[in-house]
């Protein structure tokens, strides 16, 4: 550690809300504008997004097979390959629970062993979006109930072939390529 880390200071950078306004307020995001005042003295702004936060599992089954989905993502105008994954239905709900219901959702899995494997803000510059990733062992399977709006395809990908994936390119969706490198990193290390 060098001289300038050891002296760093988080309340030097620190901006502080001025004033703040809603200017939408949907089903699953909400918009603001603040006014703020930064590190040094002047008055700025900041647009963005809150969320309730959501959850993404890998589950892993016993012949090392990641359960995953593939479904179209309209943001993007094409269908993504993915973990599980879903929103917490309120800020306050626990993102253990979250996880469980949405991989049997999405899967039809469920698992005796639930390990967490750390926090992805996907883009912090614009919203605060808290996404707990997961890794789902010992899975039992029954018969998935994807949400009303959701058309998934599920997919067993080997956990080695997805490491490559994710290096060569071929999985686009950031929370999916954490949670596969930390997942493969953890399993490494046991």
């Amino acid at each position: 550690m060098n001289k300038k880390e050891k002296n760093f200071n988080p309340e030097m950078m620190e901006e502080k809300t001025l004033s703040s306004k809603t200017i939408f307020d949907g089903k699953i995001i909400h918009l603001h504008l603040d006014d703020i005042l930064l590190p040094d003295g002047k008055v700025g702004f900041r647009e963005y997004c809150t969320h309730n936060g959501a959850v993404c599992v890998i589950p892993l089954d016993s012949d090392g097979n990641v359960i995953c989905v593939r479904q179209y993502r309209y943001a993007i105008g094409k269908p993504l390959l993915e973990i599980p994954a879903g929103k917490l239905d309120s800020p306050t709900e626990d993102p253990d629970d979250a996880v469980r219901r949405e991989l049997r959702e999405e899967t039809g899995a469920t698992s005796e062993k639930i390990t967490f494997l750390g926090l992805y803000y996907g883009s912090p510059a614009l919203l605060n979006e808290k996404i707990y990733m997961y890794l789902a062992e010992e899975l039992s399977f029954g018969v998935s109930s994807p949400d009303e709006d959701e058309f998934l395809e599920v997919i067993r990908i080997p956990l080695e072939k997805m490491v490559d994936m994710v290096l060569n390119g071929e999985i686009e969706d950031g929370k999916t390529q954490s949670a596969v490198l930390r997942a493969q990193a953890m399993l490494e290390r046991r």
